[in-house]
């Protein structure tokens, strides 16, 4: 009788032991640490801080002077910024900028979706050689770019030779030298280097769409037309918005092409609002316009970027 009775006190005594002793740790759980993530981001953050927040935070700060880089700078507050909007060299530099969305953006995308949905779904033959062709912009220098197209078109280059071998001698132009026919030459060469690159893009996104999608649509008696906007169109919401946001930046940011080819010339028929920056910043020195100008482009840019993925994001 007394062991039942000492056998129960000894498991309340052992259950209240239990209960006051610390949790024992698992074997594999561990002290978190949140500062460690930190501490290994820590080296980017401060090469990123000195590399683009640093200077960005002083170029906004020059953007409230007038200097011209040698003497005392002078206040201007917020003046650049309004001399923007107020100069109609900027402004039909801007009225450029939409030109070139439309030929580095607009153009190559529809372009882009179309050769990749001729080619993406079925087996052509000489379909990685034409992707890796169409391609090749991307992995030419600007510089390159430029050099070529300028020769294309030259008074006496490919395209009037060719013209004129066909009796069309009429229609040759000095293309780059004519006001009418400048800036639509030049979008046709953005049109060039934007293309493989959409091609390329769109056809690895159509390539992860999965196939049963397709079927689904041959069974309900769709074509391909139907399997296009049912199908393809929604799966390349992703690859459409990297697309977009690298193709509207590449137009907003154009410079190397225009000024290698033309310098925002003839006239200012092909200026642009990075010709500007660049002239006001080493031709006719004004930092702090130059400055506001870049800040500008900054903020449109990132607002595009904003307004692409929050669209991406809404639809999907």
């Amino acid at each position: 009788m007394s062991r039942l009775v000492e056998n129960p006190t000894k498991a309340a005594g052992g259950t209240a032991k239990a209960r006051v002793s610390p949790r024992r740790r698992r074997p594999g759980q561990r002290h978190r640490r949140p500062w460690l993530g930190l501490l290994y981001l820590a080296p980017g953050l401060v090469v990123y801080a000195v590399v683009v927040l640093v200077p960005a935070v002083q170029g906004a700060w020059l953007s409230l002077f007038h200097w011209d880089g040698v003497t005392q700078a002078t206040w201007a507050g917020f003046e650049n910024y309004t001399n923007f909007f107020r100069d109609p060299t900027l402004r039909q530099a801007v009225t450029h900028t939409l030109y070139f969305i439309l030929f580095f953006s607009v153009l190559p995308i529809a372009l882009g979706l179309l050769s990749a949905a001729l080619s993406a779904r079925r087996q052509v033959r000489g379909g990685g050689v034409f992707r890796a062709l169409v391609f090749l912009p991307q992995m030419l220098t600007p510089a390159v770019v430029a050099v070529v197209w300028k020769r294309i078109y030259a008074p006496d280059g490919p395209i009037n030779d060719a013209l004129r071998a066909v009796g069309l001698g009429q229609l040759a132009h000095g293309w780059l030298g004519e006001y009418t026919w400048a800036l639509p030459a030049l979008g046709i060469a953005g049109t060039w280097g934007a293309f493989g690159l959409c091609t390329v893009l769109f056809t690895s996104g159509m390539q992860a769409i999965p196939g049963e999608l397709y079927d689904a649509v041959r069974v309900d008696g769709g074509g391909a037309v139907r399997e296009f906007f049912t199908v393809t169109l929604p799966g390349l919401r992703g690859s459409m918005s990297v697309v977009l946001t690298l193709t509207v930046l590449a137009a907003i940011r154009v410079f190397d092409i225009v000024w290698l080819t033309t310098k925002g010339g003839p006239g200012i028929s092909t200026i642009t609002p990075t010709i500007v920056l660049y002239q006001r910043a080493f031709a006719n020195p004004d930092v702090g316009a130059a400055a506001s100008i870049g800040i500008i482009l900054a903020v449109v840019s990132l607002l595009a970027t904003m307004v692409i993925v929050k669209l991406s994001e809404d639809k999907s």
